[in-house]
């Protein structure tokens, strides 16, 4: 699996934590979209290189963190086909991607702590959609994406 990760400043410390624990999973290669320091950035700079990785398919799912992972949804729900899911919790994480087949997994670093943010991405990584009734709701989401195209 490709996976881009992103973060500004706000989520620049737990991005390395999660890189750091995603190097010992096998079968994942890690795309780093930035940033590469605690300077002060803006978040959509990095949302928009993630989510559009994702997007246009040259990473199969993304991962997005700042201070709270409200600005990072934000700016990865703007792109068509992403799915991006603020988790705080497995339970979010898991749910995110059973029902909803959410392709980036946001996170807010003053949120959550290191330990909980690797459970959380490890839950994510982990668990697969279950299609059924929830594939029928996002071909609705992805009506309504083609109906705003035009």
């Amino acid at each position: 699996m490709k996976l881009a990760i992103g973060a500004d400043h706000g989520g620049y410390v737990l991005k390395k934590e999660i890189v750091d624990f995603l190097s010992k999973i096998a079968n994942i290669e890690v795309v780093d979209h930035g940033t590469s320091g605690p300077e002060s950035v803006d978040y959509p700079d990095y949302g928009r290189k993630v989510a559009e990785a994702v997007s246009n398919g040259t990473a199969d799912r993304g991962i997005l963190i700042c201070g709270t992972g409200i600005g990072m949804s934000i700016v990865a729900n703007r792109y068509p086909k992403v799915r991006a899911a603020l988790c705080h919790d497995n339970f979010t994480a898991r749910m995110s991607r059973l029902h909803n087949d959410a392709n980036i997994l946001v996170m807010g670093e003053r949120v959550i702590g290191k330990g909980v943010a690797c459970e959380i991405t490890g839950t994510w990584l982990e668990t697969g959609f279950e299609g059924g009734r929830h594939q029928q709701r996002l071909d609705k989401i992805q009506a309504i994406e083609q109906s705003l195209k035009g």
